[in-house]
């Protein structure tokens, strides 16, 4: 990047530098908050996934009498509408479970089995879970994406932006202190050389 070697251009770049610095320590709190929040709900899945694991096997001991032709399950429990609000995390908004809602048939009590009303239950619980899951896994997928984007930014700005105003500004410091050390200089040399006509003109 070739840049102008002025004072006008001197100070767009500590311009630019005092924004830089002035932004990067909230792009680093976004990404902190960021990195927080992606590692709470990373251990939040890991239990959830485990309650589910547990749950499933609890259903497995009693799931042949689920096959029986009388029960229908599926045509019981009918997911009808999965409730969220959104959450604001480091300006990102992200969808938080707040519950399932199920439509669920009406059976008759006498010719189905007693368990039957504590299987839909447990089924409902299931099915709840799976959902509250996916938008788990829907919020951190977002979270980490902005966290990329976060990452990166924090890296243009520590990596590129401040070290490549840094330097523009030292160079072009540099450079206008040559050129006012050459004026002097120069203007030495002038100085000299009018002395040097006005006493060789007394010499005359």
């Amino acid at each position: 990047m070739k840049i102008k070697l002025t004072k006008g251009e001197l100070k767009r770049q500590r311009d630019a530098l005092q924004r830089y610095l002035r932004f990067l320590p909230t792009l680093q709190l976004k990404k902190q908050q960021l990195q927080m929040e992606i590692q709470y709900r990373m251990t939040l899945l890991e239990e959830k996934r485990q309650i589910q694991e547990k749950k499933i096997a609890q259903v497995k001991i009693w799931a042949g009498l689920l096959s029986e032709p009388a029960i229908g399950l599926k045509k019981i429990i009918k997911l009808e509408k999965v409730n969220t609000q959104p959450k604001n995390i480091a300006g990102v908004d992200i969808p938080v479970f707040v519950e399932a809602e199920f439509k669920i048939a009406e059976y008759d009590l006498f010719l189905t089995p007693l368990w039957l009303d504590l299987a839909v239950e447990v089924f409902k619980e299931l099915i709840s879970l799976r959902e509250e899951i996916s938008v788990l896994e829907k919020g951190t997928a977002i979270l980490r994406h902005e966290l990329r984007i976060a990452t990166q930014r924090v890296n243009l700005f520590e990596k590129v932006k401040i070290p490549e105003a840094q330097e523009s500004i030292r160079l072009i410091k540099i450079y206008i202190g040559d050129q006012m050390v050459n004026a002097v200089g120069r203007s030495k040399i002038a100085k000299r050389k009018i002395e040097e006509a006005e006493l060789a003109e007394v010499n005359v």
